[in-house]
């Protein structure tokens, strides 16, 4: 159009300048009745992504749209932003019409299933599926273009479906529906005759069951991914060994070990005197190492983060860690080392134990000492989190809440939750009887201390070809079988004399 002067239709042609359509959209505000793309797969719009103000940052109402009364983002990972393409068509879509608008985009397969529930990916496909626009997705035959052999999705959607696909979605597979190319084109080997396009598009039009045409309903493809938590169980005991980890709880423990064999207690009690010779050891850090290197010519000095410098050369860090060793050797001195194997009663002496010594603590730095003494034993009691007073509350163990017995008395618990034994099922959204019924059905049986957090449970969407049009494979007859093993044992007899007969001596 540009170059032969079409007048108006050329007008509407805008270049994208310096960044793509995602970061500059030249047509904010606009409608169009139909919609053609193919987006670039793979390709990093990380460039965009930092114009447009980061992840957190990005107000675009393209990409932050308001589904269902919360706000839901579609950004995705800044590797891949062939989805973000998609979603702005959809955003242009013409709702005043009696047509609307219809899009067809290709995709490769990522398109289908990347990104978790609640990422970027995964919520274009819900807010496209869950407003009941996507009519279909075909399959295109693999090496079908000339650069690369993967395999390609077309993606079709309208904004007003006739009423026999609404709320429903098709999947065509046409990958086997070409034609052969009498020589190859780089990687493309075949293409689409116009007896395959008619036979794509009537099998589109006709909306039915076939062995290459599969109607679901739009829930099918969604799922909840439920977290399932398992409580913390743990023997604690006041150990020297324990203790001593302490001393360098603020992290980079290697570091700070290796500095305390330099500079002894004096970090803890006297770290203004050696502050200057600490300082002069952490800028020469690695040069010891990094020597025989430079000699040889081009090693370079491995030299400390400034960041991980200037916590090391903080006091603070130094004296907190310092006050956890001698609070919790206060702790030993008091309690003695005798092994709690349930770590609800150890919580409970050592707060007491605090409380008569007089020492107030931070709750971090208690944690972080019950931790250090502390370790997971899958048949000690759970750790209580929070105890409901009688009445408040109702025991509903599926949901965290169970039925314990706190200082003789019956109460309603929670417990602490163990990030190590922490997992997610996947749950379709038209399971019957919902989260529960599959939680009961798939996880109670064999996890019965086992709960869900509620607050966790995320909406995601995705597509399976493989799982609708896979056809297995018939497995060969044992006559098959038999004849191929009486085959090869039959050919190494054959090998087995020859090499006798090689081998023999005259």
């Amino acid at each position: 159009m540009l170059l032969k002067g079409e007048g108006e239709s050329a007008d509407h042609i805008v270049g994208g300048a310096e960044w793509s359509t995602l970061s500059h959209d030249a047509f904010p505000a606009q409608e169009f009745d139909f919609m053609l793309s193919n987006p670039p797969y793979g390709k990093s719009w990380k460039k965009d992504l930092e114009a447009m103000g980061g992840k957190d940052g990005m107000r675009d109402p393209r990409f932050k749209v308001m589904h269902q009364g919360d706000e839901l983002s579609l950004v995705t990972r800044s590797s891949d932003g062939q989805m973000l393409f998609l979603a702005n068509m959809a955003s242009k879509m013409n709702g005043r019409s009696a047509l609307g608008s219809r899009i067809a985009e290709v995709h490769n397969g990522s398109s289908l299933f990347t990104g978790d529930a609640g990422q970027g990916e995964s919520n274009i496909r819900r807010w496209i599926i869950e407003n009941d626009w996507l009519e279909a997705i075909v399959a295109l035959p693999l090496n079908l273009f000339y650069n690369t052999g993967i395999a390609t999705y077309i993606w079709v959607l309208s904004n007003k479906k006739p009423a026999h696909r609404k709320g429903q979605v098709q999947l065509i597979d046409a990958t086997q529906w070409f034609k052969p190319l009498r020589k190859n084109l780089g990687k493309k080997n075949c293409e689409l005759s116009p007896g395959d396009i008619e036979r794509i598009s009537r099998t589109f039009l006709d909306f039915k069951e076939t062995p290459e045409s599969k109607i679901f309903p739009d829930a099918a493809f969604g799922y909840w991914k439920v977290t399932v938590e398992r409580p913390l169980r743990l023997h604690s005991q006041l150990t020297l060994k324990a203790i001593e980890t302490l001393r360098f709880a603020s992290g980079d423990e290697d570091l700070r070990a290796t500095l305390y064999e330099e500079f002894g207690d004096a970090l803890f009690t006297k770290f203004s005197i050696i502050s200057a010779k600490l300082e002069k050891r952490l800028a020469e850090w690695g040069s010891d190492e990094d020597e025989g290197d430079e000699e040889e010519g081009g090693g370079t000095k491995k030299e400390l983060p400034e960041k991980k410098k200037k916590k090391l050369l903080d006091p603070k860090t130094w004296e907190r860690d310092g006050r956890l060793v001698e609070v919790a050797t206060k702790l030993r001195e008091a309690l003695g080392d005798k092994l709690f194997e349930d770590h609800n009663i150890f919580r409970d002496r050592v707060e007491a134990a605090l409380k008569k010594a007089d020492i107030k603590l931070a709750a971090a730095d208690l944690k972080q000492i019950l931790k250090a003494v502390s370790w997971r034993v899958e048949t000690a009691p759970p750790v209580i989190a929070k105890v409901h007073k009688p009445g408040k509350v109702k025991a509903d163990p599926l949901h965290g809440l169970f039925e314990a017995t706190v200082d003789g008395k019956p109460a309603i618990v929670e417990y602490e939750p163990d990030s190590d034994l922490r997992d997610t099922e996947q749950v379709p959204l038209l399971e019957e009887g919902g989260i529960e019924a599959f939680i009961r059905r798939e996880v109670l049986p064999y996890t019965p201390d086992a709960w869900i957090k509620e607050d966790a449970t995320k909406i995601g969407y995705e597509v399976s070809f493989t799982r609708h049009f896979y056809k297995p494979q018939p497995l060969r007859t044992l006559d098959e079988i038999s004849a191929d093993i009486l085959a090869i044992e039959k050919e190494a007899e054959g090998l087995l004399d020859g090499l006798l007969k090689v081998g023999a001596k005259p």
